[in-house]
C-alpha cells in the first residue's frame, strides 16, 4: 500500500479515537479500495456506456443520507451523483463525519468546480432526489418522508457464503476476509454460511484460524463474550473456536461475532432458496459459479466491489440519469 499523506494519517488516528470500530488498518483499507477504483481506465469503463447522457446539464440536487457502519461507506453514492452532474446535499453519519470531507476536499483541489456542487447539512431541504441508507426501521420513515421525490432507500441486507465441501484450506481461508473485515459490520460481510451435508467443521475453523487477532479488539471481544454467555445460559447448541460462534439458524442476519449456518442437500434447491431471499441478500460468496440473482463473488472478495457493483443491486447511475 502506498504511503498516505501525513494529514490523512493524522485524521485516521483521530477517527479511531472518535469511533473505535474505525481502526487504522481498516480505514487505510477503505481508502485504498477507493483509490484502486479511481483510475482513468476503471472510471472510463464505468461511465462509457452512459455517454452522452452524463453530459446533459442539470441543476437538480441529490439529498444523500449516509451510513457510518464502516469507513467511507457513503463515498460511492457521492461520487456517482457528482459523475452524473448533480449537486449533492450530504447528511453525514456522526460515526464518519471527518474522512469523507477530507476526500472531497482533495477532490476539489483537483477540480475546483466541484466546490459549488457539494454541500453538507444536518437537515436536508430543497432537494430533487434522495438516496438514503439506514435500517429497516428508518427506511419506513424515509419512504414516508421522501415519498414526494424519486428515491433509493436502502434497508438492512446481509451477505452469505456457500461452501461446496471440496475447498482446500488455502481456498477456504479467504472466507475470513468476508467474515471479519471491518469486524463484520458491513452489509457485504458474510453473516450466514451454507455447508453441504456431512461437512467437517474442523476444516472451516482451521481455515479461518489466521484471523484470530480480530478478538483483540475490545468491542468485538465484548460481543463475542456476550453472545457466548447467552448461548451457554440458554443451552443453545453452537460451535466455538475462541473468536467466532457458529450457530445453526434459518435467519440471515446474525449478531456480531456470530455466523449462522445451515446444511443443504443439493445446490439447485439451495439456489432456489437464495433467489427467494434476494431482497435480503447483498451478495453471495462462493468458489463455484452459481446461477443466483444476487451478485456473486469468489471467497474473500465481498469487500472489494467494483464501481458498477451497486448496493442492493440498484444501478444508482441509471437511476440518476433517468431523473436528470
Amino acid at each position: 500500500m502506498r504511503e498516505l499523506p501525513a494529514d490523512l494519517r493524522v485524521l485516521i488516528e483521530q477517527a479511531k479515537l472518535h469511533n473505535s470500530w474505525f481502526t487504522a488498518e481498516y480505514t487505510r483499507a477503505a481508502v485504498a479500495a477507493i483509490a484502486d477504483n479511481l483510475t482513468t481506465a476503471k472510471l472510463s469503463q464505468w461511465v462509457d456506456p452512459y455517454l452522452p447522457d452524463l453530459d446533459q446539464p442539470t441543476n437538480k440536487v441529490v439529498g444523500l443520507i449516509l451510513a457510518g457502519n464502516i469507513p467511507l461507506v457513503g463515498f460511492h453514492d457521492i461520487l456517482t451523483s457528482l459523475i452524473a452532474g448533480f449537486r449533492v446535499q450530504i447528511k453525514l453519519s456522526s460515526d464518519d463525519n471527518k474522512l469523507i470531507p477530507y476526500l472531497l476536499n482533495h477532490l476539489i483541489s483537483i477540480e475546483p468546480a466541484f466546490a459549488n456542487f457539494i454541500q453538507y447539512t444536518d437537515r436536508l431541504k430543497d432537494f430533487d432526489l434522495i438516496i438514503a441508507t439506514g435500517s429497516n426501521n428508518t427506511s419506513r420513515y424515509f419512504e414516508y418522508y421522501f415519498k414526494h421525490v424519486p428515491y433509493i432507500i436502502r434497508k438492512n441486507r446481509n451477505s452469505v457464503a456457500v461452501i461446496h465441501g471440496d475447498e482446500s484450506t488455502e481456498e477456504l481461508q479467504p472466507l475470513g476476509y468476508d467474515l471479519f473485515d471491518y469486524f463484520g459490520l458491513g452489509c457485504r460481510n458474510v453473516s450466514k454460511i451454507y455447508f453441504p451435508e456431512n461437512y467437517d467443521f474442523r476444516r472451516f475453523f482451521e481455515a479461518i484460524e489466521p484471523f484470530h487477532d480480530v478478538s483483540n479488539h475490545h468491542k468485538y471481544h465484548n460481543n463475542y463474550d456476550y453472545n457466548k454467555s447467552i448461548y451457554l445460559v440458554n443451552g443453545e447448541t453452537h460451535l466455538d473456536n475462541g473468536f467466532l460462534l457458529l450457530k445453526e439458524d434459518e435467519r440471515l442476519a446474525s449478531p456480531l461475532a456470530v455466523a449462522y449456518y445451515q446444511i443443504y442437500k443439493d445446490v439447485d434447491t439451495l439456489i432456489s432458496q437464495l433467489n427467494a431471499q434476494r431482497e435480503q441478500i447483498q451478495c453471495i460468496v462462493s468458489n463455484q459459479a452459481m446461477e443466483v440473482l444476487a451478485p456473486c463473488f469468489s471467497l474473500g472478495k465481498s469487500q472489494q466491489p467494483a464501481l458498477d457493483d451497486y448496493a442492493d443491486g440498484v444501478n444508482t447511475l441509471e437511476f440518476l440519469i433517468q431523473h436528470k
